[in-house]
């Protein structure tokens, strides 16, 4: 029960039971002398009031569409004050606002189910695991840095002044995610004309789009992928299998290009890809250059059986993959005979290590090959070039930048990819 004392009772309704809850909620409602929230909502508690032949001028009645004008306003006359809210109002609702405005001794909170929750009742899923954003008012960056942790459910609260869902639906594309995600709008939810669809093109979004809706994304089971679809090479980020724990965590499909080109891959030979992560970088020069043998190594518990899987999605067969640090495989001679001698070489994952790596790889070249380093640090190059420069051919030092298009509204920004410098010698 709430408490008498409290000035401000802030109820969450679930609409879906307008009537009802107020009927639930009158002895607490007809104790106030004020009564706010937003204008869809007084204007059906007016009508309860009247369909019970109770006076409307019973209450002084404030909108919360306007949050400043509400605040200064319920600030002015200290009175008995009910707000009513949709849903939880302590989540992405009214209740931050108030606690900003109020005291906690005038406060008392009754939420009901939040909007998402009730979407989700009506698909019949479980949220347990789901994670939730907010874009209203804010920049579309913490969306980006959220949908790239590929979780399994989003849940987006939409800014219609910026599109809503369309917004939402743009950034999902520009990231290159829009095919890992089912996408659904949820308009309404509660009130007997709600409605929901799933968005499967741009084309289906309803012109009357209401302001009040949300998205959830919901992550697709990967679809059975045709390597004969696939490009001959700059394939899309999303086709390759992740590892969860690092999601995103894999050299983008824009340096990937570049560093295919600085390999100068031949028909023939053996490749080695050391730090290889997801493997995308060997597999797509397999792609390339079928003949080649590819040696794949990465020390993360758990790359081998990823990079078997993006092997399978992208329809190569490397030569060997090795989970392990590059120095122990060296030690322990892990490389067969056959596969011993790189014709070309990238390494790839930085750390403190690669000047050791690229030591090691110098001593098992026995005929010219081309070393490739992605690199993200300064000193890195500096320790490498020191190695490298007494000893090779042509040492050529580069850095690349790459942005990709957000979605802002109508309008669009650049967001900046990490800087790569990549680093290629020719040993002889």
């Amino acid at each position: 029960m709430p408490n008498e004392s409290k000035q401000i009772l802030v109820i969450g309704i679930d609409t879906s039971s307008i009537e009802s809850f107020f009927e639930a909620k009158k002895k607490s409602i007809f104790k106030a002398e004020r009564i706010t929230g937003p204008q869809r909502i007084l204007d059906s508690f007016k009508t309860w009031l009247k369909d019970k032949n109770i006076k409307i001028n019973k209450f002084d009645f404030i909108a919360t569409d306007k949050l400043n004008d509400f605040i200064d306003l319920l600030k002015k006359e200290e009175k008995k004050t009910i707000v009513f809210s949709g849903g939880d109002p302590l989540w992405f609702g009214i209740g931050r606002l108030l606690i900003q405005n109020f005291p906690l001794s005038k406060l008392y909170f009754e939420p009901a189910a939040t909007s998402f929750q009730l979407a989700f009742s009506r698909l019949g899923k479980p949220w347990q695991n789901t994670k939730w954003i907010s874009l209203h008012g804010r920049d579309p960056l913490p969306f980006e840095k959220a949908i790239k942790k590929l979780p399994s459910s989003l849940v987006v609260l939409t800014d219609s002044n910026r599109g809503g869902a369309k917004e939402v639906y743009q950034l999902l594309y520009s990231v290159g995610l829009h095919g890992k995600y089912e996408f659904w709008t949820f308009e309404r939810l509660g009130y007997q004309n709600e409605r929901i669809i799933k968005i499967n093109s741009i084309e289906d979004f309803p012109a009357d789009l209401d302001p009040l809706h949300l998205v959830i994304l919901f992550k697709k089971e990967e679809p059975l992928i045709k390597s004969k679809d696939l490009p001959l090479f700059g394939i899309d980020d999303s086709v390759f299998l992740q590892n969860p724990d690092c999601p995103g965590l894999m050299t983008k499909r824009e340096i990937r290009v570049q560093l295919l080109a600085e390999l100068n891959l031949p028909r023939e030979g053996v490749i080695w890809d050391i730090g290889s992560g997801v493997g995308s970088i060997g597999l797509e020069a397999l792609r390339i250059s079928p003949n080649l043998k590819l040696v794949s190594i990465d020390k993360r518990i758990g790359s081998k059986n990823i990079i078997k899987e993006n092997a399978r999605r992208t329809g190569v067969k490397p030569s060997l993959i090795i989970e392990d640090e590059a120095l122990n495989i060296f030690k322990e001679n892990k490389i067969i005979p056959s596969l011993l001698h790189p014709d070309r070489v990238i390494i790839g994952g930085g750390g403190p290590n690669s000047h050791l790596i690229v030591e090691e790889v110098m001593k098992l070249i026995n005929s010219t090959c081309t070393l490739v380093i992605p690199l993200i640090s300064l000193k890195s190059i500096s320790k490498l070039e020191t190695i490298l420069k007494p000893k090779v051919h042509k040492l050529c030092i580069s850095q690349h930048q790459s942005y990709r298009g957000v979605s802002i509204g109508e309008d669009i920004r650049l967001s900046p990819l990490n800087p790569v410098f990549i680093l290629k010698c020719v040993i002889q």
